[in-house]
């Protein structure tokens, strides 16, 4: 996700979404930003990061405003507690659990699936 805290997507697409409205959210598996992705792109798994994190996190202080100003994107490795559980208490029931992967790829493809989507139908909040 591009957005720092993943909590306000899903309590604003609750409160814009009619009842039993169907929210179909996808995401990454946070397992994928734990490993250096340089190493990782050469077949090396390489645990390096830890969740929660973002790209920002990781960068020399003085490489920063550098990254921001080449307006690369700023990713947040968001937990699989907040992608779900925060579904679940924006008032939404997940009805489908769905994953996928880079398409045999990246090496990660021959251990686990990265990519997480969601069906959730909206419940009525009182």
């Amino acid at each position: 996700m591009f957005v720092k805290d993943v909590h306000l997507v899903w309590d604003e697409v609750s409160r814009v979404l009619k009842n039993k409205g169907i929210l179909i959210a996808g995401f990454t598996n946070p397992l994928l930003w734990i490993f250096d992705d340089n190493q990782e792109q050469k077949g090396i798994l390489d645990v390096k990061h830890s969740i929660p994190s973002s790209t920002l996190d990781y960068l020399p202080e003085d490489e920063v405003q550098d990254y921001i100003d080449s307006n690369q994107t700023i990713e947040y490795a968001h937990t699989l507690e907040d992608q779900i559980q925060g579904q679940i208490e924006a008032g939404f029931a997940i009805t489908g659990f769905y994953e996928d992967d880079f398409g045999g790829t990246r090496i990660l493809d021959k251990h686990i699936k990265t990519f997480i989507a969601t069906k959730a139908i909206k419940l009525k909040m009182d």
